[in-house]
């Protein structure tokens, strides 16, 4: 799962983890007197604990799934799914006569064993079957249940991640959004398979499976395993029937119908055998298809070569949908993404979904293959899964650009652990498992893993990998067994290493600091760990530490295990630089103060993105020859990632520096290759140089660049100076079919436009042109574009936004509470200054001017009420659903 925290209380962690009980205070005896008197001990007050602390166990496995076979068709008017599920199990040990499955808001008709009917009991969502018999764990039965899923008609819960757990889907099912194909797909993870088809709704559940899907012959169907046959049994009715044949958990068990268009690719094995790797889109984005997931056969390549097991499924097809209520979804052989991967070319000139391809890939060895046999234990499918991410940008763009995004994800990390709470990444006492799925077990995890490569070395590190998967394939997985593998590869006791960063929360905060003896040639350094400790250990960490003298680089392996660590180094000659933390592997807040030519120096020799990114700035403060010389080198950096940072820099150029920067500026907004330099680099352009000098580069951008995000860029400087030319040049742009286009012209328009843009948005909003993420930027820019019109817009304004909110998916409605909120207050505020306007008109005795604004105000009032009420409507379904 791609995603599109709670503080953990000190006390129970530490009576958990057995925290040193505080040493008895001994009273010595008094010096007044002679006689002995006896110690006593005084015991400090302690709060004690009144209860066991939390500790979501793994489901504990009563049966043995082994095969599950459904029939279903569909009822589109009613969004309901009529299905007959024959589940093939056993007990797993200990004799039983019952079977208890997961059966979230259906209707359960008959359970049947051999054609004879069973008794069960359906309550709270679980089915409990009495089997008539006692079975032994050699015993296998099969049992066939009649049930109709109603999805619509349960309460839904949800998470960040994943906005909704309603399991099965029917979008646009009437038709009645004409710009929507209709279409049906589920959403399994976390236990929302039990939505559709009875089952044991756990990860560490596994089973086999196949789906006889019965639909109108217009449609196409996907589902996991192979195609074994298509029929047509009259009616203009057509049954789909797939099979997979390996075991995977019931989450990851997946429906795709709609009108699909299937744009067919291949990877060949190494075995010489061709598998089929498929793209299922809509048919305007059929010719995209290609472009959009084109490098899924190298992706499944290079991760088959790197773990040293090949790729194990029948097939790899990918479906895009609609109001999809994640990021992506790993569903076997069959994965689902949103609606944000369709791209055309021109937009994909400037951004590509690879990593989320990648993401989702890399699952089906890590979730799939072996998963993850409680969600505390989510990382072990997360974290795997983030951290491809990092290695496929470095086999395919670099070591630089998987650096670059890699501090992302960390930053990523930081903030939501900021803003929701920290926690051990094994999580064992989270409050509800949708916890699971933040920036602990994907970003950090991803930095953790980094971080137990770079300490292992390449070759132990997917050796480990490798372990992992072969010992536990096709079975659930706890992170032990992580560390295991690790271990029986290196040959090294790791429990270090999992204590800290899997059992323990947040991250070391470290200052650096150091001082230079010339006369013994040794370079002192001090690493303090400042992090809170009531959070976090004392943390072992093994670092790089590398020292340029006269005779070159040395790599210097240390150890900082201390609260405060002292480390000396020699040096021959002159100390020319040193830089901690050499491959800027660990995952840590990191304070330096060095002097300014030491951070040039680390610039032009550190080896990594973000050594080098600090180097320059810091070594570019001043307005020393050696600073400004510094970002003029580095606006010509091979990495695009440092040209950006030093534009963003260039304003600390003086005098002839700063004409030569220009010189520079002006080169790469018109030739870089990368157009977010381009863009970064025309910006910068309007804050050096005066608006008519700059203003042709802003046209020319417009009317000859193929990057979207140029053209957004230099619109938006244009309209800073020029406003009337960016609208007039923004006008024939808003027939591009693009997301990215339209969400640009969208930021010009809610700064600029007058009434008359309003179709625009209108247009805009209710099309089908804008994609994922676009859209909400789209809705933000509309609101902002609205609190700066008449009352006439306002009032025309409510409806689309009660349309957004009923047919605009599960990620509009999270954030409609904050755009109507924001437009039920700006509609105070101008009641406000109309109010001031009519005193003064009042004041004046300007009977008609007071008049027409006593009216607007009471227009503006309605409109307010309208909204206050709009937003108060959303809270209680808020409330509701979190109820």
């Amino acid at each position: 799962m791609k995603k599109q925290l709670l503080i953990i209380g000190t006390t129970l962690v530490l009576a958990a983890c057995g925290a040193k009980k505080p040493e008895p205070v001994v009273i010595a005896p008094t010096t007044e007197t002679s006689e002995v008197v006896a110690e006593e001990i005084i015991e400090p007050e302690v709060e004690l604990p009144t209860a066991r602390p939390v500790y979501r166990e793994t489901e504990t496995i009563l049966t043995d799934l082994i095969h599950t076979r459904l029939e279903v068709e569909f009822d589109w008017a009613q969004s309901r799914m009529n299905g007959v599920a024959q589940i093939t199990a056993k007990p797993h040990f200990y004799t039983s006569n019952e079977l208890i499955l997961d059966a979230k808001g259906m209707d359960i008709n008959s359970v049947k064993m051999n054609g004879a009917p069973l008794k069960f009991v359906y309550a709270d969502d679980v089915l409990t079957i009495n089997l008539g018999k006692e079975f032994t764990r050699n015993d296998e039965y099969t049992v066939t249940i009649d049930y109709v899923a109603k999805p619509d008609e349960r309460e839904t819960g949800g998470s960040s991640a994943i906005t909704s757990d309603k399991g099965l889907y029917f979008i646009n099912p009437t038709g009645e959004e004409k710009d929507k194909m209709p279409q049906i797909w589920t959403q399994g993870e976390t236990e929302a398979s039990s939505v559709w088809f009875p089952t044991i709704d756990s990860p560490n559940a596994k089973t086999t499976q196949e789906i006889f899907i019965k639909v109108e012959d217009k449609y196409t169907t996907l589902s996991n395993g192979k195609l074994i046959s298509s029929k047509k049994v009259g009616n203009g009715m057509r049954v789909d029937h797939w099979k997979q044949e390996l075991p995977h958990a019931p989450y990851l068990f997946m429906m795709g119908v709609g009108e699909f268009k299937v744009v067919k690719d291949t990877y060949t094995r190494p075995d010489g055998s061709v598998m089929e790797v498929n793209y299922y889109v809509e048919p305007e984005w059929e010719q995209y298809a290609k472009d959009i997931f084109g490098e899924t056969p190298d992706m499944i390549k290079f991760f088959s070569e790197l773990t040293g097991v090949h790729y194990p499924w029948d097939k790899y097809h990918q479906i895009v949908v609609r109001d999809y209520v994640s990021g992506a979804m790993e569903n076997t052989g069959a994965v689902i993404f949103g609606d944000f991967v369709y791209k055309n070319k021109r937009e994909l000139l400037d951004d590509n979904d690879n990593s989320t391809i990648a993401h989702e890939l890399f699952h089906h060895w890590f979730g799939d293959l072996v998963t993850c046999e409680s969600w505390s234990n989510l990382p072990l499918n997360e974290s795997f899964a983030n951290y491809s991410q990092y290695l496929w940008d470095e086999h395919r763009y670099g070591l630089d650009q998987a650096d670059y995004y890699a501090d992302k994800e960390a930053d990523g990390y930081y903030q939501s652990a900021q803003m929701q709470g920290y926690h051990d990444l094994i999580w064992f006492d989270f409050d509800d498992k949708e916890q699971m799925f933040d920036g602990h077990s994907y970003n950090k995890g991803g930095r953790i893993l980094h971080m137990l490569r770079n300490y292992l070395g390449d070759e132990a590190f997917f050796a480990g990998m490798n372990n992992y998967l072969e010992k536990n394939k096709f079975k659930p997985a706890e992170f032990h067994q992580l560390r295991l593998a690790f271990e029986e590869v290196s040959g090294e006791d790791l429990n270090w290493f999992f204590n800290q960063w899997f059992l323990g929360s947040a991250h070391p905060v470290l200052d650096f600091s150091q001082t230079v003896d010339e006369g013994t040639s040794t370079l002192n350094i001090v690493v303090e760990q400042k992090q809170n400790l009531e959070l976090s250990p004392i943390y072992k960490l093994p670092m790089d530490i590398a020292v340029f003298d006269t005779k070159g680089k040395h790599i210097h392996r240390v150890v900082v295990d201390e609260l405060t660590e002292e480390i000396s180094i020699p040096f021959e000659g002159e100390l020319k630089g040193y830089i901690y933390d050499f491959q800027q592997a660990i995952l840590a807040k990191k304070r330096e103060d060095k002097p300014r030519e030491i951070y040039i120096h680390q610039y032009y020799n550190g080896e990594r993105y973000i050594a080098r990114r600090e180097g320059l700035k810091n070594g570019a403060k001043g307005t020393s020859a050696e600073s400004q010389q510094l970002i003029l080198d580095a606006l010509k950096d091979p990495f695009w990632g440092i040209r950006i940072d030093a534009i963003g820099l260039t304003t600390r150029l003086k005098e002839e520096k700063r004409e030569e920067g220009i010189a520079v500026l002006k080169d790469l907004a018109a030739n870089d290759p990368e157009s977010s330099v381009r863009a970064a680099a025309l910006a910068k352009l309007g804050k050096l140089m005066e608006p008519e000098e700059v203003e042709p580069m802003y046209v020319t951008a417009i009317s000859n660049d193929l990057s979207y995000t140029v053209i957004s860029s230099a619109l938006s400087a244009l309209g800073k100076d020029n406003p009337e030319k960016a609208l007039a040049l923004a006008e024939p742009l808003e027939s591009e079919k693009s997301s990215k286009m339209m969400s640009g012209i969208a930021q010009l328009y809610a700064g600029y436009g007058g009434a008359e843009k309003y179709a625009f948005f209108e247009n805009a909003l209710n099309g089908t042109t804008l994609q994922g993420y676009d859209k909400l930027g789209v809705i933000g820019a509309y609101t902002g574009f609205v609190s700066q019109q008449d009352i006439e817009i306002y009032e025309k304004s409510y409806d689309m936004y009660q349309n957004l909110y009923e047919n605009g998916g599960l990620y509009t409605q999270m954030f409609m509470p904050q755009f109507v909120g924001y437009i039920a207050k700006s509609s105070g505020a101008k009641i406000d200054a109309l109010e001031t306007e009519l005193a003064n008109y009042e004041e004046n005795n300007d009977a008609q001017y007071a008049a027409q604004t006593r009216k607007e105000i009471e227009r503006f009032k309605a409109v307010k009420a309208k909204f206050e009420a709009f937003e108060a409507k959303l809270a209680e379904e808020k409330e509701a659903s979190e109820h």
